[in-house]
């Protein structure tokens, strides 16, 4: 690693690294690959008109991104306040455990800050040890739930 990592938001020209990042992120998670035509429905969130839905946070290593973060506003009922939801957090392969994770975390929270929200939330699948040790490593703290999916369609 000749210089350390530089994160900063997506641009539009590199959301298809960013779609090969998802797909990874999902064998990863034994999880289905995305829906074709992702790179589309991805720019409509990131870039679209007046204030994007979704923010993407890139991680760059010498010119190749390497990992992603992505977060959007939402709302919580029972504190009456909005908080920062980080969706995904991945680093490809060999690249875990070289302070990425961190530099992607602080860029979070900065979005967070920026948008006058006062926490992040996020979800981890319970097998995945490495990335509950980061998060606790970093200062985060659990809560046990399960999370449901109900199709609309």
């Amino acid at each position: 690693m000749s210089g350390g990592p530089v994160v900063r938001r997506v641009r539009s020209e590199e959301l298809a690294d960013v779609v090969a990042l998802i797909t990874e992120h999902a064998v990863y998670e034994k999880a289905e690959p995305p829906a074709p035509g992702l790179e589309e429905r991805l720019r409509s969130l990131l870039f679209g008109s007046p204030e994007p839905r979704l923010r993407c946070l890139v991680a760059e290593l010498d010119g190749t991104v390497v990992g992603y973060a992505t977060c959007s506003a939402e709302v919580s009922t029972w504190d009456g306040a909005e908080y920062l939801h980080m969706d995904c957090l991945f680093l490809r392969d060999g690249h875990r455990g070289l302070g990425i994770g961190e530099s992607l975390m602080t860029a979070v929270r900065d979005e967070a800050r920026a948008l006058g929200l006062g926490q992040v939330q996020w979800q981890t699948p319970a097998w995945n040890e490495g990335a509950i040790r980061f998060y606790d490593r970093i200062g985060a703290v659990s809560k046990e739930k399960l999370r449901f999916f109900l199709p609309v369609g």
